[in-house]
């Protein structure tokens, strides 16, 4: 069974991630406190960020398959950075951790692929052996936690919370949803929330542009939710009330 960004804890005896566990566990998933803090004060790390990502976005873009590759590529990066702390800014150390954190992601979702699929055929290209010694690299500093924890695990909990009855209503919540989760994940300012209120708030800013009617009910039960008043800070509460996703 390949990893289901939705499904996260899923295995295969359960059909669905528990969801008192997804909000237990989502702690154990987030970055250094250190680490938004080092790219709001560091340039040259903030382009090394930048410069991987970029990289990443070029390897998804050879293979042209499942676009929630590079979003878990990213987030596989965002953690080694954040508790291997950040690399040389060489040109090639950057694109071959590019290159290991599509591999990993592609792993994981079960994609069939070969390295050559995400390097091109110009610039670097490095053997089987390079990439697997950087992918053993960040396999240690996410201590083998691979089946991550993202926004998207939260997004059907939430959206359920919304009670629309009309399917393709559902699919255009969360459809919206789903495209400023993609956009937000680039930037840093969302770094330091968990994946849960990132979830609830990219939720929050779709309702506001496709249900205005209906957004202030769709705020109050997402605030409400009991999950949200246990696990989240006063920060994150803050967040969800103004909806600081930026697209």
């Amino acid at each position: 069974m390949d990893f289901d960004l939705e499904n996260p804890l899923t295995h295969l005896h359960q059909l669905h991630s528990d969801d008192a566990s997804l909000f237990l566990t989502e702690s154990d998933h987030m970055l250094s406190p250190s680490y938004l803090h080092t790219l709001l004060t560091s340039p040259s790390d903030f382009a090394v960020r930048r410069d991987t990502i970029y990289f990443i976005s070029q390897c998804c873009s050879n293979s042209n398959i499942d676009p929630h590759l590079s979003y878990l590529a990213v987030n596989y990066l965002d953690r080694f950075f954040s508790f291997q702390g950040m690399p040389q800014p060489k040109p090639w150390v950057l694109r071959l951790l590019a290159v290991s954190c599509v591999s990993l992601a592609a792993k994981m979702k079960q994609i069939e692929h070969n390295l050559s699929d995400f390097q091109g055929s110009e610039g670097f290209i490095f053997d089987p052996q390079t990439v697997h010694r950087m992918e053993v690299l960040i396999l240690g500093a996410l201590k083998w936690r691979m089946r991550s924890i993202t926004p998207f695990s939260f997004i059907p909990f939430f959206s359920s919370l919304f009670k629309l009855r009309d399917p393709p209503l559902l699919q255009a919540l969360k459809g919206r949803a789903t495209e400023i989760i993609f956009i937000a994940q680039n930037g840093i300012e969302l770094l330091e929330f968990k994946a849960s209120v990132i979830a609830a708030a990219a939720l929050l800013s779709a309702a506001h542009e496709l249900f205005p009617i209906q957004y202030p009910c769709f705020r109050k039960a997402i605030i409400n939710c009991s999950y949200v008043k246990k696990v989240n800070t006063p920060g994150s509460t803050l967040m969800l009330k103004r909806n600081l996703i930026c697209v």
